[in-house]
């Protein structure tokens, strides 16, 4: 087996969908499995196409998730320029080699003969193809003597080059996903390769850069299957080696059919880029899954498990688990659909894989935003790992910290409505100062020791706990969640505590 050299080619011709991320990490995970190179090339010859800013977009989505180039545009490598724009003259020599075998052919025909030709054929119910069938009848170099085209040339008529699809030919193909694939030539048109602006198209570009680049596996999605024959009677037109193909299922909508899009995302509320995206043109900014807090393993995992499966039960994984796994064989045929729901599991799941260390690290920039201005010290990230100690295994991101405790940081200063109709009575502002007199006196300030005098209190006094327990949770949080009551007012210490009572009964008697 030859070394494995594989590619990822996208277009800047917009931001990076995830399913071309997971196109990346597949190609990118056979390559680290086995040893070989992974190359990042910009396929950017449809220049009316070209979006500003979205091969920096690209090339930052790829770095975020962890895939790594051995070779690109970032100058490593032996086999560039890596940007297609920058190999005009090279394509000049391939396009020349099939014009002169008679395997390609100028074609002059110009955009509003074309559209003639096309609604005369659709008035007769039937669908125009520029192919053996009707070539011989068109303006084009195969219905003109050489002096013809020679004139037509040296005039500078703006033309066309297309490739000469031979007739009735049976095209036996192999796909390491979905196997043996036959299609007859009859079926295909004579597709551009060379456009009139002097650029190759998708097909011819493509074609002769694997080539030159020596690529051993094209690993991209389910919509370049139909390109497939003609990049095999490209292969076979040159005399080329043909890499080895593997076409990936479509990523499908949450709810119905169809191939997710970013309209799916935004009117169901999730991301469908890996990175927030500002469309330059209309200023509508899409979400992004580094944005909306998710790490980028969890992202990672959640786009391998779309379309493979590791076949066992096992869900959750690194990186490095997902190289020593992958095999192409395991990856389905058919379209994979996407649940938001279980992006944020894995989200959950990797959350809970990360120490307390880590969590802090990333907490205390969220912290000091929240509380505009800078906290440093030890003091704080202790305090910090405790409450992510006591929060984590409900959190999934790790701004839930925040939304989840922030009670643990600053005082309330509103309270529930909800809560407070159902919990704070005519007798609990009573109540309440009864218990500061109570904690008052509460050596050590301890949750154990805290529970135990207070429950000693409520149970003398012969009332339910909720009547006290609950106003007592609302007054410190200023809602009826978190964790133990008696834990965050261990943490909150007792002068805080006092205060906070003492600011609810004067807020909540009014």
């Amino acid at each position: 087996m030859k070394d494995v050299r594989v590619r990822f080619a996208p277009s800047p011709t917009g931001p990076l969908h995830m399913g071309g991320v997971r196109t990346a990490l597949f190609n990118y995970l056979l390559a680290k499995q086995t040893g070989g190179k992974m190359i990042l090339r910009i396929e950017d010859t449809d220049q009316t196409r070209f979006v500003p800013g979205a091969e920096d977009y690209i090339k930052e989505s790829l770095a975020w998730t962890g895939i790594v180039f051995d070779e690109g545009v970032d100058g490593k490598g032996d086999f560039g320029p890596y940007k297609q724009s920058e190999r005009k003259d090279i394509y000049q020599k391939y396009i020349k080699e099939l014009l002169d075998s008679g395997k390609a052919y100028y074609a002059f025909d110009t955009p509003e003969n074309l559209d003639k030709i096309r609604k005369e054929f659709e008035a007769k119910g039937e669908r125009f193809m520029y192919n053996y069938g009707t070539r011989e009848q068109m303006d084009n170099s195969l219905s003109m003597t050489a002096n013809e085209v020679g004139e037509r040339l040296a005039k500078g008529d703006p033309y066309v080059i297309r490739f000469k699809i031979p007739e009735n030919q049976e095209i036996l193909m192999q796909d390491l996903i979905r196997g043996e694939v036959r299609v007859n030539s009859n079926t295909l048109d004579d597709k551009v390769l060379m456009k009139s602006d002097g650029l190759p198209t998708y097909h011819l570009a493509n074609i002769v850069d694997d080539h030159l680049m020596q690529i051993s596996h094209v690993i991209r999605g389910e919509e370049w299957l139909p390109s497939l024959p003609l990049h095999y009677l490209l292969y076979e037109a040159f005399g080329w080696e043909k890499p080895q193909f593997a076409h990936l299922p479509l990523i499908m909508k949450p709810v119905g059919k169809g191939k997710l899009s970013k309209r799916d995302g935004v009117k169901m509320g999730f991301p469908v880029f890996p990175l927030q995206w500002q469309d330059p043109k209309t200023g509508d900014i899409y979400a992004g899954y580094r944005e909306d807090g998710y790490f980028p393993e969890s992202f990672v995992n959640l786009l391998a498990l779309l379309g493979w499966n590791p076949g066992t039960e096992q869900e959750v994984f690194t990186m490095d688990e997902l190289i020593k796994l992958f095999d192409l064989s395991r990856v389905n045929k058919s379209g994979a659909k996407f649940d938001p729901e279980k992006a944020k599991w894995f989200q959950h799941q990797h959350l809970q894989k990360k120490s307390t260390e880590e969590l802090v690290d990333l907490f205390m920039p969220i912290l000091q935003e929240k509380l505009g201005y800078i906290i440093e010290g030890k003091a704080i990230r202790d305090y910090s790992k405790k409450v992510i100690e006591l929060l984590k295994e409900r959190a999934t991101f790790v701004k839930d910290f925040w939304d989840q405790g922030a009670f643990f940081f600053t005082a309330p200063t509103d309270y529930t409505p909800k809560a407070v109709k159902k919990q704070w009575k005519a007798q609990t502002p009573e109540l309440m100062q009864e218990v500061i007199a109570l904690l008052k006196d509460i050596e050590p300030w301890e949750a154990t020791h805290i529970k135990e005098k207070l429950s000693d209190w409520i149970n003398s006094k012969e009332i339910g706990f909720g009547k006290v327990m609950q106003p007592l949770r609302l007054s410190l949080v200023g809602d009826l969640k978190g964790p133990d009551l008696f834990v965050i007012m261990e943490m909150l210490g007792k002068d805080e505590t006092l205060r906070r009572i003492e600011r609810a009964i004067k807020k909540l008697s009014k």
